[in-house]
């Protein structure tokens, strides 16, 4: 038997999942439950969100502007400025970003850089959240937007839409943190 103040083993973490099922089921996610007996014998039901993940590219003209998108997000009932994104749909995030640049902005790249990867809300979801950064941009694609996305796009120069993700002035996260990541690798 273990010392209850010792560490548990990563690989093992003593949660066993008895049983699972689907809650509820859409074209963007799944709720989830397990039935879960926890390291110390207690048994609980875990609801979390069972998601397929998504990719947000920050796109960036030679010129370093960046084409975003002020958003009406539903749930908040206004606007956001966010960067381009959209479900991976199975594809890998260079793919999907392609896919999702073009279909919201009409803009397509000519090269693409995979910068990170981040669980966007662990306690409740396995979402997954891609950060490309996609440069070479031109604008021959075709927008085919989804019906529930209304979206206004703007030019905005990366070092004032930096310095605004740095003030907090960039709501929305994702966006927020791609800024940041480019902001992070760019010289002196």
């Amino acid at each position: 038997m273990r010392d209850r103040d010792e560490p548990r083993r990563r690989d093992d973490p003593g949660w066993k999942t008895r049983a699972t099922r689907t809650v509820f089921e859409s074209p963007w996610l799944r709720l989830q439950q397990d039935e879960v007996t926890l390291p110390n014998g207690d048994e609980i039901t875990y609801t979390f969100v069972d998601h397929g993940g998504y990719v947000i590219v920050l796109p960036i003209r030679d010129d370093d502007h960046v084409v975003m998108e002020h958003i009406y997000r539903h749930p908040l009932g206004r606007w956001l400025l966010e960067c381009p994104a959209g479900g991976l749909d199975g594809e890998d995030p260079i793919t999907a970003g392609r896919r999702e640049l073009e279909e919201e902005t009409g803009y397509r790249a000519a090269s693409w850089e995979h910068v990170g990867s981040f669980f966007v809300a662990s306690g409740h979801s396995n979402e997954r959240m891609e950060v490309v950064v996609a440069r070479g941009l031109s604008d021959d694609g075709r927008v085919d937007r989804e019906h529930t996305e209304q979206i206004e796009l703007e030019w905005l120069p990366i070092d004032v839409l930096i310095a605004r993700a740095r003030r907090g002035e960039i709501e929305d996260a994702p966006s927020a943190l791609a800024l940041l990541l480019y902001a992070a690798r760019m010289p002196d």
